[in-house]
C-alpha cells in the first residue's frame, strides 16, 4: 500500500473514474493520505462525486510521473465520517484547510479498500500491489 500512496503523491495529480448511472465520470485529484493503514481520498459532498461514490463504491484511479511510468487502481471507496479521519486528511494536506474543516458539514473523506493496483513501464514488468 505504500507504493501506491507514495506513487500517487509523486504524481501529483491523479484522475478518479466513477460511475453515473452508465456514464463513466473522471475528475482530476490531488490530495491523499495514509490513515489507519488506508489510502484516504476526500471530496465535498456537494459535489457529483459524492453522489456517484455513496450510489456505487466501485472506482478507478490512473496517474503518471513525470520519468513515464503509470499507475492503475481498481478499488472501493468506503466513507469515513470520523473526526479523527478527516484531521489526518487535512493534517496531511494543509492547503485544503481553506476549503474545508472537520465538522464544517461538507467535508467527506473515503478509504479505499478490495484494491488491486500496477505500477507500469515501457521498459520494466508491472509490479502489481492488492490491499
Amino acid at each position: 500500500m505504500k507504493e501506491v500512496l507514495d506513487f500517487l503523491k509523486e504524481s501529483r495529480v491523479f484522475y478518479v473514474a466513477t460511475i453515473e448511472g452508465d456514464q463513466p465520470r473522471v475528475r482530476p485529484f490531488g490530495a491523499v493520505c495514509e490513515f489507519e493503514g488506508k489510502i484516504y481520498l476526500i471530496t465535498a459532498n456537494r459535489k457529483a462525486v459524492f453522489a456517484e461514490l455513496t450510489a456505487n463504491p466501485k472506482l478507478e484511479i490512473s496517474c503518471m510521473t513525470p520519468d513515464g511510468r503509470w499507475l492503475r487502481l481498481a478499488a472501493e471507496a468506503v466513507r469515513d465520517d470520523r473526526f479523527a479521519a478527516k484531521k489526518a486528511m487535512l493534517d496531511a494536506n494543509p492547503d485544503l484547510r481553506g476549503m474545508y474543516h472537520e465538522d464544517d458539514g461538507v467535508m467527506e473523506v473515503f478509504y479505499l479498500t478490495h484494491a488491486e493496483a500496477s505500477i507500469c513501464s515501457f521498459t520494466e514488468a508491472p509490479i502489481n500491489y492488492r490491499f
